[in-house]
């Protein structure tokens, strides 16, 4: 089979939307974005593995012909360092976004320093027609350092990121793992959100136990979407793990109660188109 035989070829082989992004939900928060003259990948979780509930949809290498490729922080499920080192090989002129704190772990994977873009919240890049900007998510390495930006383990820098991508007229807002903090919202609102795609795993203390970092609940992702301004609001970060299923249906019924707000489900790899 070749790549443009692939579940990713012929995704990727589609006209892009003339207007509007395209999303495709591949699993836990990783998405492919694309628009005119744009093709991103956020938190690309391509790798297999025995505790995987959704298998990947196709192989890393599979994604050619990207424009960049967004990091919201490493743990493994966002920094498939695995993945990235294919993506690289296979689209040598993307990009990889990333928290200025993690740029070495990208160039420890043999991708060239120069394709690494370091950002903090406020920081702005192009890739392709896309115009992306970092802004901070509240998060941990570990449940020991958790919940915070990260600064400490950092030299004062932000750790943890989230990213709004502007394009196709449209602006996605994807938090990475965070949950609520002050200034966030307006923040975000700042910028600018017309969609946003939010964790809803929440946090527990028997995941908090097994050193599992927690994020905003269904409620909190609700509102934190009303809050940003955003018309629409996305759920990720569930059904990947057996600890971290999460409830979409609890998420769209919190959404419903914050006026303006729609929500939208995907399903699993298969892309609609936002306008």
């Amino acid at each position: 089979m070749t790549a443009s035989d692939s579940w990713a070829g012929r995704l990727l082989a589609r006209p892009a939307p003339g207007a509007g992004v395209e999303l495709t939900w591949l699993g836990q928060s990783g998405f492919v974005v694309r628009a005119a003259g744009a093709t991103l990948l956020i938190d690309p979780y391509l790798s297999p593995g025995d505790d995987r509930l959704v298998a990947p949809p196709d192989d890393a290498g599979a994604f050619t012909g990207l424009d960049g490729v967004l990091v919201t922080h490493e743990h493994m499920d966002h920094l498939d360092e695995d993945a990235c080192r294919v993506l690289a090989a296979a689209s040598p002129e993307a990009r990889f976004a990333v928290p200025r704190p993690i740029v070495d772990m990208l160039t420890a994977l043999g991708i060239a320093a120069e394709r690494v873009i370091p950002l903090q919240p406020g920081d702005s890049a192009s890739f392709g027609s896309a115009m992306v900007t970092a802004t901070a998510a509240c998060h941990g390495v570990h449940v020991a350092d958790a919940y915070s930006l990260g600064r400490e383990l950092s030299g004062g820098d932000v750790r943890f990121v989230g990213y709004v991508v502007a394009a196709g007229g449209v602006r996605v807002y994807h938090s990475g793992d965070t949950i609520a903090f002050d200034g966030l919202a307006e923040s975000v609102r700042e910028i600018g959100a017309d969609v946003a795609l939010l964790p809803i795993n929440g946090r527990t203390p028997e995941r908090e136990a097994q050193d599992l970092v927690g994020n905003l609940g269904p409620s909190d992702a609700a509102a934190l979407a009303a809050a940003a301004g955003a018309r629409v609001a996305v759920p990720t970060h569930y059904e990947m793990f057996a600890p971290n299923r999460g409830d979409p249906l609890a998420f769209v019924a919190a959404a419903a109660e914050h006026d303006g707000l729609a929500t939208l489900v995907p399903a699993h790899f298969a892309p609609v188109v936002v306008g």
